[in-house]
């Protein structure tokens, strides 16, 4: 019994150690909602930018890059571009936090998030 009660006096360091996670997690991710990832589909026809939250930013359709007449077409190639750089945002989201955590894979949300 009184082994239990030795570890409580680390109970205080783990909680420590917690909220200096939880606040970096926190830190991160703000830093994260400000930047912006773009990527682009169908040779630079469009453009899309999206931030670390995903939420999309920006659309460009440059059409001297393709036939942007095509509206089922262009559809397609928005959406294409628009995946792309949220994938790209998401993948830089989970090296972050894999850095933050030490390679843990916590679930999102658990720290704050």
């Amino acid at each position: 019994m009184f082994d239990a009660l030795k570890n409580l006096g680390n109970l205080g360091d783990m909680m420590k150690k917690a909220q200096e996670m939880q606040s970096r997690m926190q830190q991160m991710q703000e830093e994260m909602a400000r930047k912006q990832i773009t990527a682009e589909a169908a040779g630079g026809l469009v453009t899309a930018t999206v931030n670390g939250k995903m939420q999309l930013v920006n659309l460009k359709i440059d059409k001297t890059k393709g036939d942007a007449s095509d509206l089922e077409f262009l559809e397609d190639v928005i959406v294409a571009a628009v995946t792309a750089a949220q994938n790209q945002a998401a993948e830089q989201l989970q090296t972050e936090m894999s850095k933050l955590t030490g390679g843990l894979n916590l679930p999102p949300g658990l720290m704050g998030g």
